[in-house]
């Protein structure tokens, strides 16, 4: 259970701002057909977070537990870092044809599925399974973290990133990847805290 919070909590707050976040946002504004949009979204985040998760548990089998500890720690370290940068999403010329190929739901899996690739969540997803070695809760729970981040923008729009002051997310979350990064380092701090 410990795994599947964390990774709700982690990916939610790591998904405000994130480029797929903006991107919901634009398919949102574009397309407005939000059921479509919605499910093409938990498809592509599935797909892409159970690879993740999959990596994430196959580092696990070929690092030992002290190379291990130390990978994830600088690695969360690093996502901390990389939470206080704002994302910003470049616009693709070629949607329009996309979505007249696929539809709006095809396009939002394919569009979504591709900017995901790489992203601040992806790796978190890839580094919560390795830390936890709990490959469904993990998934499941980043699943439901850009769920959460992603489907009011979807639904709400333009209306909700106003009433939300990113800074602080991205503060927060910086701060939480941090804490992991340190833990990491201090087996006995993480055993005590966790």
């Amino acid at each position: 259970m410990e795994a599947f919070l964390v990774s709700t909590g982690i990916v939610a707050l790591a998904e405000m701002g994130d480029k797929t976040q903006l991107l919901s946002l634009v398919l949102a504004a574009r397309l407005r057909k939000p059921w479509p949009i919605v499910l093409g979204i938990l498809v592509a985040t599935v797909v892409n977070h159970a690879l993740a998760g999959a990596l994430g548990a196959w580092v696990t089998t070929v690092l030992g537990p002290d190379m291990l500890r130390r990978v994830l720690g600088a690695s969360f370290l690093a996502m901390a870092a990389w939470m206080l940068i704002p994302d910003k999403l470049d616009e693709d010329e070629d949607a329009p044809g996309i979505l007249a190929r696929l539809g709006v739901f095809g396009t939002t899996v394919v569009v979504f599925f591709l900017a995901e690739m790489g992203d601040k969540t992806q790796i978190a997803t890839v580094m919560l399974a390795a830390r936890f070695h709990a490959w469904l809760a993990v998934v499941a729970g980043t699943t439901l973290g850009m769920m959460l981040a992603n489907v009011p923008v979807v639904w709400l729009g333009e209306r909700i990133t106003r009433l939300v002051p990113l800074r602080v997310v991205h503060a927060v979350s910086a701060a939480v990847f941090a804490v992991f990064g340190l833990l990491a380092f201090w087996p006995d701090a993480a055993r005590l805290a966790l």
